[in-house]
């Protein structure tokens, strides 16, 4: 008996010897290709790029995967506790694999065998972490093993804290939020600090299954599962009974944060960071290298010069009528239904979609378009309002088959079931409003550093993306000009030297062109500034003439405003097509004493760890970082920026673009009551409108004009139409802030001259100005006009289709 005890018993340990072995085997050929666990050293996951305006204001946010890398420290304990409690409660305990856990599942899975259940995992937060940056998401038996022995590992080569780091940075909660900072961002608008016990644990409850527990597809279900979080909370003691109780009785609170842009009216800016970063680092660095972009927008004044050229483009638009509904929608049934299906302009929120439900001679009834759920539902509410005679009186002249005609009564411009826009007045009561064609780009910068403070690319962004200050290539039209009166009073000419307005006549190969000034009329012999002060064409074109165009051509090109411009005499008058910003930063060096500017939208950019790798300001300052004081005079910053410009030839064009405000063509703007420099643009066949300004500190640009080319209409001006914007803003920009002058440069000097001859003026005559001269310049002894009947040509040989196309543009600028 006892030798056949011993037989079986031998062959019991041959068994079990074969059975480890074959284990043994099995074991090594899983762990042969095992991935190296030592990657997690270096992890750097995906996150999401941030893009803030220079007061610190969130202006957007681009990732492929949301997510805010936080280190554990960052993440408060009572959020620890929930995903704990959720996923592990004995991680902090066990050496990887939860033995007591996996005895459990093995039970579960054998009992469920046949049921058609999905066996359950058991997985530790380790084991988790093991598969989510190691290994697949298959659901097999060989995985799991190679996940349990990574988990070993992984806990004998790093800390418990930083394997939970790695946890609720890298999971996913669904609505593309990764990460636990990411998701009480998209899922609460909130700091991870800010979380509730309540909000805490619903988060804690998505990585189970983030598509199973939608906070709105599935309300009860993540309602159940968040609580059963909560229990788990209570009975490893991290929550009180009552603090448990409290928690579950509240809702989810779930209050999605929107995607893309933040800031209002910054849509234009945000994109054009967006597209520089990706020029200067790639896609990649954009959408996953967390990047932190400080910007150098100017939140209120971005709104100051969005509603500026709106209201612009608005009043421009009302006097050529109204062009009819948006569209038309069935109204026989539930209209809220069908009206919320129409997409309305998302950043003009002053405005609203209606659908008419009633038109008659006294006015329209309209329907409101209902409102959105949290959940992104239509609400049940249906409002309507009503649109009197009165508050759509611009509309009674519609335009019917390209022709302006007046109506009668509203009800013959608008019938029920036309989609339109209202703004709320008061009470019930609404205006009409239709989006403007006509179109424009303005640009707001410091002439000092370069930085774009407001950028307004059209009406609205939601309708069109296309950024008409920055992409928009235009004729500048007559506000080039200053840019060939700088070239000229930098090469010999005085403000005060006169000049033949008079007929031209240019000739090139068999192309003749003779322009013309606005009114038609030649003004005769001139100064500079009274050609700079009421714009005048032919005198502009015969001192182009007479300086030569290749002159002109390298100061646009040192100015910034083109990189190439052909040497061809209707240049100067602004033919050559660019862009606002490009004109602004050109108007910034007239304005900061003759150095060159190169504009930046942003001021410095840190990576993920906080390191700066880029930043706009290169001034230097040597003795910054001084050790000690020792009665040592300031710092200063050295400008290292090109001088370009005389400086006093900067102050004489500043001087006569004045002129343009007080007494020129921009009269409208002398209104404010400030040193205020500028100059008017209109294009040929009235085209586009410019306005071009800057007081000492800030420089505003603008123009004004359709997508497609074509003519505002006769009379249709630079100062009827864009000075008028650019003094509402600068009104409201300027509004409680001090008068600051225009600095004369040292060694200037002041001399009384007459305005009509340019010479030196006589004590009591009239039409007397005080000029600025430079040093070893004054006005003329004798008058001496420059120019005469000259015809300007070039031999046909020489000729080129460049040139041709400029003499057949007719040139750019008119007034």
């Amino acid at each position: 008996m006892i030798r056949l005890i011993g037989y079986f018993f031998g062959i019991g340990v041959m068994l079990a010897l074969l059975v480890a072995a074959g284990a043994g085997i099995y074991v090594s050929g899983l762990t042969k290709d095992l991935p190296d666990y030592e990657v997690l050293a270096k992890y750097e996951p995906p996150v999401t790029t941030r893009v803030h305006a220079s007061d610190g204001a969130l202006m957007g946010e681009f990732a492929r995967q949301r997510r805010l890398y936080l280190p554990i420290q960052a993440v408060p304990d009572r959020v620890k506790a929930a995903f704990l409690s959720a996923e592990d409660k004995n991680f902090y305990n066990h050496p990887g694999v939860d033995i007591t856990g996996l005895f459990r599942a093995v039970m579960t899975n054998f009992q469920n065998m046949g049921s058609g259940r999905r066996p359950v995992g058991a997985s530790t937060i380790t084991q988790q972490v093991a598969k989510n940056f190691l290994l697949s998401s298959n659901q097999t038996y060989d995985r799991k093993i190679r996940e349990m022995i990574l988990a070993f590992r992984i806990e004998q080569a790093y800390s418990k804290d930083r394997i939970l780091e790695l946890y609720v940075n890298e999971i996913f909660f669904g609505l593309g939020a990764y990460g636990v900072a990411g998701a009480a961002l998209t899922y609460f608008d909130k700091s991870v600090n800010e979380l509730t016990l309540s909000e805490a644990a619903y988060l804690a409850a998505l990585p189970k299954g983030p598509s199973n527990y939608h906070p709105f597809k599935y309300t009860d279900r993540a309602i159940e599962r968040r609580n059963w979080v909560i229990d788990q909370m209570v009975d490893n003691g991290y929550a009180t009974r009552e603090e448990g109780e409290k928690a579950k009785a509240e809702g989810l609170g779930v209050s999605p944060r929107r995607n893309g842009t933040y800031l209002f009216a910054g849509e234009y800016f945000t994109e054009e960071v967006r597209r520089e970063i990706i020029s200067r680092y790639g896609e990649d660095a954009l959408y996953e290298g967390g990047l932190s972009v400080r910007t150098t927008l100017d939140p209120k004044m971005q709104l100051i010069a969005r509603k500026a050229l709106q209201n612009g483009l608005i009043k421009f638009d009302r006097l050529r009528g109204y062009r009819g509904p948006k569209e038309r929608i069935d109204i026989s049934g539930d209209w809220g239904v069908a009206l919320g299906k129409v997409k309305a302009l998302s950043d003009v929120p002053e405005w609203q979609l209606a659908v008419v439900l009633d038109s008659s001679d006294s006015g329209l009834t309209v329907g409101l378009q209902p409102k959105l759920e949290v959940s992104g539902a239509l609400k049940a509410d249906r409002d309507q309002a009503t649109v009197s005679q009165e508050d759509m009186s611009w509309a009674m002249r519609h335009v019917v088959n390209g022709q302006r005609v007046k109506a009668k009564s509203p009800a013959d411009v608008l019938k029920p079931g036309d989609v339109v826009y209202v703004e709320k007045k008061e009470g019930s009561q609404y205006m009409l409003r239709q989006p403007p064609e006509v179109s424009g780009g303005l640009v707001a910068m410091d002439p000092h550093t370069g930085r774009v403070l407001a950028m307004v690319g059209g009406f609205s962004y939601a309708e069109s993306e296309f950024n008409r200050a920055t992409q928009a290539y235009r004729q500048p039209g007559s506000s080039f000009k200053p840019i060939v009166y700088a070239a000229a009073l930098d090469n010999g000419y005085t403000p005060a030297s006169v000049v033949m307005d008079g007929p031209i006549t240019i000739t090139v190969g068999t192309t003749v062109w003779s322009p013309k000034n606005y009114d038609g009329k030649p003004a005769g012999p001139s100064t500079l500034r009274t050609g700079i002060e009421r714009s005048r064409n032919l005198m502009t074109v015969r001192l182009a003439n007479d300086m030569g165009m290749p002159l002109v051509a390298e100061y646009a090109e040192r100015f910034g405003v083109y990189d190439k411009l052909a040497p061809y005499l209707p240049m100067a008058l602004g033919a050559g097509e660019t862009t606002v910003m490009r004109m602004v930063s050109a108007y910034s060096v007239m304005a900061n004493g003759g150095k060159q500017i190169h504009p930046s939208l942003i001021d410095r950019i840190q990576d993920r760890y906080g390191k700066t790798v880029f930043k706009h300001d290169e001034r230097a300052c040597d003795n910054c970082n001084a050790e000690s004081w020792s009665d040592q005079p300031e710092p200063e910053l050295v400008d290292n920026a090109e001088q370009v410009l005389d400086p006093m030839t900067a102050y004489q064009i500043t001087s006569m673009m004045e002129g343009v405000v007080s007494r020129g063509t921009a009269v409208t703007v002398s209104e404010l009551g400030r040193p205020i420099a500028g100059k008017t643009g209109t294009t040929n066949d009235e085209k586009d409108a410019w306005f071009m300004g800057y007081t000492p500190n800030l420089v505003v640009g603008l123009y004004m004009g359709y997508d497609k080319p074509q003519t505002l209409g006769k009379g249709s001006t630079g100062g009827g139409l864009a000075a008028p914007i650019f003094k509402e803003f600068m009104g409201q920009t300027l509004k409680d802030t001090p008068i600051v002058d225009f600095k004369v440069p040292e060694g200037m000097k002041l001399i009384a001259i007459n305005r009509k001859t340019g010479m030196q003026a006589s004590e009591g005559e009239p039409g007397v100005i005080m000029e600025a001269f430079k040093p070893g310049t004054g006005p003329a002894d004798s008058y001496w006009v420059i120019g005469g009947d000259e015809i300007a040509s070039q031999s046909r040989e020489a000729i080129s289709p460049q040139a041709n196309k400029a003499l057949q543009s007719g040139g750019g600028g008119l007034y």
